[in-house]
């Protein structure tokens, strides 16, 4: 592989400079995309969609484990695969500490069509701590487009969802899939994405994930 040209420190800044005029142009384009996010219309979702995890059945108010938001990661693990998809798990190998997220009233799960019987070891192998149950034979993944048919078979789809809690009332406010989750993963990249975003803002709010008052 052939290196890139190379210049003069002066022929770097210049060009550094430009590159730097629209990367600035670019995080303002996504900020102002932030924000028509977070103005988005809700949809009013069943809160009773039937999980099984650790602790047995849950629903997807469970999910919430009583906070106001919940970012669902779609993790493709098929019923007949002994193993989840890698670039799947590349994603949830990136996913930080829950506690940044938790400390900003949401909580994440990943969810998968996969029998908990198989994703318990696979989660073990991964020493994966995060929330993750089995939709199935529920119809979690097929109304959330986590699962579309084509020619009468199931195809997976990686992706995340965004959920929020009024109560016991459940919301559905966000998806995204495929190609559109490069660049996510991090707290802050999850909370962009959600109808309450980062909250409360700014990193001086930020502590170390042991230091969080719950």
């Amino acid at each position: 592989m052939p290196l890139p040209e190379i210049v003069s420190r002066e022929q770097w800044q210049t060009a550094r400079e430009e590159l730097r005029r629209r990367e600035e142009a670019a995080r303002r384009e996504r900020e102002a995309l932030g924000a028509e996010r977070r103005r988005l219309p809700v949809v009013e979702v069943d809160p009773g969609h039937l999980f099984e995890g650790g602790d047995g059945k849950a629903t997807l108010l469970d999910l919430f484990e009583g906070r106001s938001q919940l970012v669902v990661h779609h993790f493709m693990f098929a019923p007949g695969q002994a193993t989840g998809c890698p670039c799947c798990a590349a994603f949830l190998d990136q996913v930080g500490h829950l506690a940044h997220l938790r400390a900003r009233d949401t909580s994440f799960a990943a969810v998968s069509r996969a029998p908990f019987t198989r994703i318990l070891p696979f989660k073990a192998r991964m020493g994966w701590t995060v929330p993750w149950y089995s939709s199935s034979p529920g119809d979690f993944n097929d109304d959330f487009e986590a699962t579309v048919w084509d020619d009468g078979k199931p195809v997976e789809r990686p992706g995340l969802s965004c959920f929020l809690r009024e109560h016991d009332r459940v919301f559905h406010t966000y998806s995204v899939f495929d190609a559109a989750l490069d660049g996510l993963g991090t707290t802050a990249a999850l909370l962009d994405l959600t109808a309450l975003g980062r909250r409360p803002a700014g990193s001086e709010e930020l502590r170390l994930h042991d230091e969080y008052d719950f």
